[in-house]
């Protein structure tokens, strides 16, 4: 943790030294290349030591593949390998630590390099192997052409911005970035002529990162002060159990659950900050005209804390995997989307069985919620009084229902987990599979989806 805190600190300099004296005009996109190449090698090295040359096998075992697959196949091969590659990594790690205690994690970096391996296959192939007809919009625009040379490759896959904490970005967009091309390209949207703009303005990330840098701190000061003080065993104590009342328990759920998010909130909050300090990230211009830098933030902590639905609290929490996950399967997926998707999820993060409990769980919460959504929501429009009230209900059974999914996440082993959901008389699976009975959903096909991604793409050609 000490080794992962310090690194980030000085990526954040070094971010803002590249973005200063490396900037594209300074010099040359091969230059850029390979410093953020060498740095973030450098950074895993002194973080995991020899473990990092997992890493290094990882990348260059999928270059080959880019290199000699043909590009009909070239998604499936990396996908396999990196997947495969990934899960046996996630095994030996049970052999060697205990649950929970992980004082030389190199699952991190692997996991993004794996994200970033299966993107760059998947758009590779999109961009050569497939017609454009046969892309959503969103396929169509980042589809890679050709293949990358060895340093663009390593360069994404390893550059010291993303190598500790991520998050996943896009080829195309990485590449714009390092070619000075990133937040020109997103200016061009806009009409500043219409603003008053004799030339296009040139947006600083300052003002983004010393922001995200007090989310950080304000999350690190909570994670030292409340997680210790919340742990999510309590929940499982005997007795507790014993002389709680099952709505008191639930409560107590919701806080120790609470109290174990500023972790994450602190890692990916500084990780998007190192993004932003190189100049990395810019998405464009808001509504209201101002600058935005959230191109590779990973949660929106108002959205999740205010969440109203389940899918809703998923969007907004580790927004770059859900894309990763939306991309490479659930956009490919010929049958059962969300159930596929859930399950590779549980792969990628790892195989202890509390992973497994909580997706699975994810997948019934998640069909119970769209049912109810689909069949009662719009009942409740007709006036603001109703409206608030489904919000407020809403809210509250979303915030619940996500404390429950994600306990076992936390608690990693079987035998806790079993535990905690007897005690909770695992109410929310009986409730979702009886929802589900009273109001059954059909899965969306292939078929139906890739209409409705056609019908968007001639909208947009249309315009």
């Amino acid at each position: 943790q000490i080794n992962f805190v310090a690194c980030q600190l000085f990526a954040l300099l070094a971010a803002f030294w590249f973005r200063i004296y490396l900037s594209p005009s300074h010099a040359s996109s091969a230059v850029r290349h390979a410093f953020a190449t060498l740095f973030g090698i450098y950074f895993a090295v002194f973080c995991f030591g020899w473990y990092s040359i997992h890493l290094f096998v990882l990348v260059m075992m999928n270059y080959g593949i880019m290199n000699m697959a043909s590009i009909p196949n070239i998604h499936r091969y990396s996908f396999v390998v990196a997947m495969g590659y990934l899960t046996l990594c996630h095994i030996s790690r049970i052999y060697i630590f205990h649950y929970g205690i992980l004082t030389t994690d190199f699952s991190g970096p692997l996991m993004i390099i794996t994200q970033k391996i299966t993107t760059l296959a998947c758009q590779l192939h999109d961009g050569i192997g497939r017609q454009a007809e046969e892309l959503t919009a969103e396929q169509n625009r980042l589809a890679v052409k050709s293949r990358p040379s060895l340093l663009e490759y390593l360069s994404y896959l390893l550059n010291f911005m993303s190598i500790i904490a991520g998050p996943c970005s896009n080829y195309k967009d990485y590449i714009a970035f390092i070619e000075g091309r990133h937040v020109h390209m997103k200016l061009l949207e806009v009409n500043w002529k219409q603003k008053g703009y004799d030339r296009l303005p040139d947006p600083s990330p300052t003002g983004a990162v010393m922001y995200k840098l007090c989310i950080t701190l304000a999350s690190l000061i909570l994670f030292l002060t409340l997680t210790k003080n919340f742990p999510m065993a309590y929940i499982i104590d005997d007795e507790f159990l014993d002389k709680t009342p099952f709505l008191s328990r639930l409560g107590y759920l919701y806080v120790v659950t609470q109290a174990a998010k500023p972790k994450y909130y602190f890692a990916w909050t500084l990780a998007d900050a190192v993004n932003n300090a190189a100049g990395y990230g810019f998405s464009g211009v808001d509504e209201r005209g101002t600058f935005r830098w959230d191109l590779l933030s990973n949660l929106n902590i108002w959205n999740i804390e205010t969440a109203t639905s389940f899918k809703m609290y998923i969007e907004n929490w580790n927004i770059q995997t859900a894309a990763w996950l939306k991309r490479v399967c659930y956009d490919r997926a010929p049958w059962y989307p969300t159930a596929l998707t859930f399950i590779l999820s549980a792969l990628w993060h790892g195989i202890y069985p509390g992973y497994y409990f909580t997706f699975l769980t994810g997948i019934l919460i998640t069909l119970a919620a769209r049912a109810i959504r689909n069949n009662c929501r719009h009942y409740f429009l007709s006036s603001v009084p109703l409206k608030i009230a489904y919000d407020v209900v809403t809210w509250a059974v979303t915030q619940l229902a996500v404390c429950y999914t994600v306990a076992p996440f936390v608690m990693l082993a079987v035998e806790p987990t079993i535990k905690f959901y007897k005690s909770v008389y695992f109410h929310m699976h009986i409730l979702s599979i009886l929802v589900l009975l009273l109001l059954p959903i059909r899965p969306q096909t292939h078929s139906v989806r890739r209409a409705q991604n056609q019908a968007m793409l001639n909208s947009i050609k249309s315009k």
